[in-house]
């Protein structure tokens, strides 16, 4: 057994690898950030909570915490878990170069006041996959079809696209767009309780009747903004065992217009350097054969390329992991009922699994082969490419899952990174077989 032990950002990491295909990992919080959002969760208690011979918000602190520790520590649990530990847990999966073979899985909670809190994870590791000279293996890149009608689509999109750049005005956040922003904790007098520990999302601003809580704590705000808010929208985020109306300070790091397509971000995503580059490219998303664009065409045979050269096989606990995120996402296609009736569908869901799977684990391993990193800016170039019907075929992961409910939700900024770093991952693979 080894143990490895790591400090960053007042939270500590320590992974214990029992066996090759398995490890535990432990992210211990310190016992000062528990216990300001101990003290911090019975004055919110204690605000909420009437007691017999007390005038409303002046029950004692030790009557809260007598009668009501097992929500106080479940809350705290679910506050810590999703305000600090998950996002702390990405980031060092990246930063120590852990194979990860799907998700961490939180096994169990050591918390009390007064002491360190421990957050403890199964984690199920891929062996290294031994990677073979990939970069000069002949490809034969898809061709695009040739009917005028497509050039003239193209520069439909190019007139369109320009225009409403050229027309947008920058009134602050609007709906449909994307914003990242941290929220940090407050106290009572609008300081941070746990220091520059924050957490940092991306939300799209959607435009439903169940969105008008998020429209009307971001519409209009502007790039670099900050303010306070206890809107209950936020604390919906963080707990469902307390009720609670915390104080944060919300600070706009950046936002992503939907009011046009960027082509500077597009060329950056491709590493275009020209016009006429950027034209062809495009070409790819409008000629389609057999129902598949060219460019799901040219990323469908370059990971088929890829894999004949790499054989591995992916364990069974894995795929049926993945099979349930394939059903999970695939009920909420309107034609679902008529797909479940049919004799193949439980092949079919388990052959996609497998495929992503292995499509994820290769990914994974292959950005850390080749140092790729996602920084802030490949977040919004991949971001732009969601903005239209049309560019989305460009994309072969598709962002987290926002919505809940019908109502656009929250994604954490290292989960977005990770689905964005396979995507830069691909584009690095198509880029190295189609260079001439």
């Amino acid at each position: 057994m080894h143990v490895d032990r790591s400090n960053s950002s007042s939270l500590n990491l320590e992974i214990i690898y029992s066996e090759p295909s398995f490890c535990s990992l432990a992210i211990v919080v310190p016992a000062t950030l528990v216990d300001a959002l101990y003290s911090q969760a019975v004055i919110a208690q204690k605000r909420t909570t009437p007691a017999f011979g007390f005038h409303k918000r002046e029950t004692p602190s030790a009557y809260i915490e007598q009668n009501y520790q097992t929500n106080l520590i479940e809350h705290i649990q679910e506050f810590l878990l999703k305000y600090l530990v998950m996002s702390f847990l990405q980031k060092e999966i990246h930063r120590k170069k852990l194979l990860v073979a799907g998700q961490p899985r939180l096994i169990s909670i050591d918390l009390k006041p007064g002491s360190d809190a421990s957050f403890n994870f199964e984690l199920s590791l891929f062996p290294t996959i031994t990677f073979q000279e990939w970069k000069y293996l002949p490809f034969k890149a898809p061709k695009r079809k040739n009917y005028k009608d497509l050039d003239r689509q193209v520069e439909t999109f190019l007139h369109e696209e320009t225009t409403a750049k050229e027309k947008y005005a920058d009134n602050g956040i609007a709906v449909g767009d994307w914003v990242n922003y941290s929220l940090c904790l407050l106290n009572n007098d609008l300081n941070p309780i746990m220091g520059n520990q924050c957490i940092n999302l991306w939300l799209k601003v959607g435009d439903e009747e169940p969105d008008k809580p998020f429209q009307e704590l971001f519409l209009h705000k502007k790039n670099k903004e900050k303010f306070c808010s206890s809107s209950s929208i936020l604390q919906d985020y963080f707990t469902d065992a307390l009720s609670t109306q915390y104080n944060f300070e919300v600070a706009v790091h950046d936002i992503v217009p939907n009011a046009y397509f960027c082509l500077d971000q597009f060329k950056q995503h491709f590493r275009i350097k020209s016009n006429k580059e950027m034209y062809q490219k495009l070409i790819e998303v409008f000629s389609y054969r057999n129902d598949l664009s060219q460019r799901r065409t040219m990323v469908e045979e370059s990971l088929k390329l890829l894999f004949s050269k790499h054989r591995f096989e992916i364990p069974n606990h894995l795929v049926l992991r993945q099979q349930k995120k394939v059903l999970d996402a695939i009920q909420y296609n309107p034609d679902y009922h008529v797909y479940r009736v049919q004799p193949d569908f439980k092949d079919a869901v388990r052959e996609l699994a497998e495929k992503q799977a292995r499509e994820e684990i290769f990914l994974d391993q292959l950005a850390y082969e080749e140092g790729i990193d996602v920084a802030h800016a490949d977040l919004k170039n991949y971001l732009n490419l969601t903005k239209r019907p049309r560019t989305k075929e460009f994309l072969h992961f598709d962002p987290p899952m926002t919505k809940i409910r019908g109502q656009e939700y929250p994604v954490l900024n290292e989960e977005l990174s990770r689905v964005c770093l396979r995507e830069k991952t691909l584009n690095h693979i198509i880029y190295h077989l189609t260079k001439k």
